[in-house]
């Protein structure tokens, strides 16, 4: 699992790469909640492209994260998941939530 993050004029864009598995899930958590608790950003955008796995762990890591920016007043989004990880939030009902935009 790879994790590339930056900021932009109050956002904050963290691309994920791999899979998000029970394995995987803490350390992506532990950074991210890292950088929000720095930044505080106006909006996440969890770029998901080149997730090629995603279990029950990557669901709460992204529910979490959803939780922990409405606390600070933040926005969250999905941007380009895979076609899988897009199916799995859809079933889980995340797209209800945290928007997911494609480009």
């Amino acid at each position: 699992m790879q994790m590339k993050a930056y900021s932009n004029d109050g956002n904050l864009v963290v691309k994920l790469d791999g899979e998000i598995d029970h394995h995987s899930a803490s350390g992506i958590r532990e950074g991210i909640d890292k950088m929000i608790a720095q930044s505080r950003p106006k909006t996440l955008v969890l770029e998901l492209s080149d997730i090629d796995f995603m279990d029950s762990s990557g669901l709460g890591l992204v529910l979490g994260r959803y939780r922990k920016l409405s606390e600070i007043g933040s926005q969250m989004f999905i941007k380009n998941p895979s076609p899988r990880t897009e199916k799995i939030l859809c079933m889980a009902g995340v797209d209800k939530l945290v928007k997911i935009i494609k480009s």
